[in-house]
């Protein structure tokens, strides 16, 4: 029988889930409120309140799985992608517990956690399907042939459409994080009220540096208007911004499930967390005839459990890493 233990400190939120035979027993997290006084995320300060949480943090998975440390048959952590410091924190704590209790040590992509969070619960997605993977730090395609075998076929070369989002919010004076303002006010306010332009870019790619400049020269214009126009016309623009955003991203998924003749749909990552993106899904689902899957709310942001997934799969695989190793920041599929 296996029971995994998993560690995710790729970025603010430090997490601890418990895994028995491939169902989730456990999953916690400690956040980290010290970054709205910045605005964003400051890599140092998270690396620090990761030291700070990680034992109460796996201590309290283990108590809430009711399973003890001498019956783990595996540790798993986030080797990368995220903040160095941050990662060096999770990965020092798994390689220097597993070394401990003689179990091996499994290294999980985070990105490819966020795909395979479509399997802690069910329905789950059957192969081969697309998953939109959309957070503060990725914007990618990815096709899923399997649960080890994956391919990106799309990506931003610039800005990620979660970073489109929380400086958009930033202009507009909200408090970080304000991707989920956004999707808040944008309830209440006219998606046509204002046109921002879509980046036409080749492939499957995105890009979402233009929008944000875009949206600054258009406050900058508007605001010699009139001083109040953001406080005026919030929701109008928050609604604006957010259907630029999601169109963009539904185009290219239209043109992969076309070329790639895939009707099974998925979404993962912090954005997808969205109720816009959710709520447009839902509406071109018929259109295109996909079946679309949706993860839970709690598994969309980052959080031990889909690492707890990734690793469940790696484990059948046996695929194991060295305690030897060193966190990887930029890991890839």
């Amino acid at each position: 029988m296996s029971i995994i233990l998993a560690i995710e400190s790729s970025c603010d939120d430090t997490s601890a889930a418990v895994m028995r035979e491939g169902i989730l027993i456990s999953n916690c997290i400690a956040n980290q409120s010290i970054h709205a006084a910045y605005g964003g995320v400051v890599p140092e300060l998270a690396s620090r309140a990761h030291q700070q949480n990680i034992i109460p943090v796996v201590d309290e998975a283990l108590k809430q799985a009711k399973v003890s440390k001498n019956e783990l048959t595996a540790i798993a952590v986030t080797q990368g992608p995220g903040l160095l410091g941050a990662l060096l924190v999770g990965n020092s704590f798994a390689k220097s517990m597993a070394s401990a209790l003689e179990i091996p040590l499994i290294a999980v992509n985070h990105m490819e956690a966020h795909v395979l969070a479509h399997f802690i619960e069910e329905p789950y997605p059957k192969f081969p399907f697309l998953c939109l993977t959309v957070s503060g730090g990725h914007t990618q395609i990815v096709k899923v042939d399997d649960f080890n075998k994956m391919e990106v076929i799309g990506e931003t070369r610039d800005d990620a459409v979660g970073e489109a989002f929380d400086k958009t919010a930033k202009m507009l004076g909200l408090p970080y994080p304000g991707g989920p303002l956004i999707d808040r006010y944008a309830k209440l306010g006219n998606p046509e009220a204002y046109s921002f332009p879509i980046a036409d870019i080749p492939a499957l790619d995105y890009s979402f540096s233009g929008i944000k400049t875009a949206v600054l020269y258009f406050l900058q214009r508007e605001e010699k208007k009139n001083p109040n126009f953001v406080e005026d016309h919030l929701n109008d623009i928050c609604a604006s911004v957010q259907k630029n955003l999601i169109d963009s991203l539904l185009q290219k998924l239209v043109k992969a499930s076309k070329q790639y003749k895939v009707r099974e749909i998925a979404i993962a990552g912090g954005v997808s967390a969205n109720s816009g993106l959710r709520g447009e899904l839902e509406r071109v689902k018929t259109k295109y005839k996909w079946n679309v899957h949706v993860p839970a709310f709690e598994y969309c942001t980052d959080n031990a459990a889909m690492i707890a997934k990734a690793a469940y799969y790696l484990n059948q695989a046996g695929v194991y890493a060295s305690v030897y190793t060193s966190p990887d920041p930029s890991k890839r599929f």
